[in-house]
């Protein structure tokens, strides 16, 4: 049995042990796949999982050289009225949470505001500390949208169809932008296809769509913080843990957990918010014990 079938099977025993809402594992170890369905293959919300793609965007506009990440967001966004501090906010910042500014989320954060970017930095910042916020990724995305157009045909063209995802749907606000942060809608395998790409540092079947330092970053430029284990430390759009893993992670269980230094990624799709931490524990511990034979 392959490295990647027993890696399967344990987790599916502990979803099924567990009661985890689960609707698809994907597992895969080097080249091996293993890929379990309980429900319908269909594309679903990856909620907060979209953020690294959004990293990943950023990366290739940066690798183009349209667009300075550590450049005030001022320069691309020159006609937004600032709170104190923000000046000193950059596009980094944003997609890392440490802009310092404080914008709580609401199920209905995209209509809340007429320009939800111009209210996120209209508000003060608190200096370079974690501040979470959907609102962050949004306005990062705002950011990029300034220098490349409507960010969905960017990343559908950039980054998307290269790995085969065609046709997909990510979410808006009234004003036309991206949702960003949640809202992209993919099946559990092309999530899959995400996590492969940062697993093998920007390059799909012999290209590189996005430079080695974007993926490297998910895994390295952390910020830690006082919490649980597996939110002691956030990117720029993943969560390090649990244990020596670290992960996307969406809201409802959305899961790309990396372990090992990535040589596995085990993909979830979900809808169980509160088993979505344990379940992200059970993966890591799946591949461990496949190591082991």
């Amino acid at each position: 049995m392959s490295r990647a079938r027993q890696v399967l099977e344990r987790v599916v025993r502990a979803a099924d042990d567990d009661g985890f809402g689960a609707h698809a594992v994907h597992v895969l170890v080097g080249d091996d796949v293993a890929v379990h369905h309980w429900s319908p293959d269909v594309r679903r919300d990856i909620h907060s999982a979209a953020k690294a793609v959004c990293t990943l965007a950023v990366g290739v506009a940066s690798d183009d050289g349209v667009l300075d990440v550590d450049a005030p967001v001022t320069t691309y966004l020159p006609h937004v009225v600032l709170g104190d501090g923000v000046d000193a906010v950059t596009t980094r910042h944003l997609l890392a949470m440490t802009s310092g500014i404080d914008l709580p989320w609401t199920p209905t954060l995209l209509t809340d505001w007429p320009d939800l970017a111009v209210e996120y930095l209209g508000r003060p910042s608190s200096g370079r500390v974690f501040q979470y916020s959907n609102a962050s990724t949004y306005t990062a995305m705002r950011v990029l949208a300034a220098v490349v157009g409507d960010v969905h045909a960017f990343v559908a063209r950039r980054l998307l169809a290269p790995l085969g995802i065609d046709d997909t749907t990510w979410d808006r606000c009234p004003l036309g932008f991206v949702a960003a942060g949640e809202g992209l809608h993919l099946r559990a395998a092309e999530l899959a296809r995400i996590g492969r790409l940062i697993r093998d540092d920007g390059t799909w079947d012999g290209e590189r769509l996005v430079s080695a330092r974007w993926p490297a970053a998910l895994r390295t430029e952390w910020t830690s913080r006082e919490a649980s284990p597996v939110y002691a430390r956030y990117s720029l759009g993943a969560w390090g843990g649990p244990g020596a893993g670290w992960r996307l992670h969406g809201a409802h269980g959305q899961l790309v957990v990396f372990v090992d230094d990535a040589v596995a990624v085990v993909t979830v799709t979900a809808d169980d918010h509160a088993g979505a931490d344990l379940m992200a524990e059970r993966v890591v511990h799946a591949v461990a014990a496949g190591a082991e034979g």
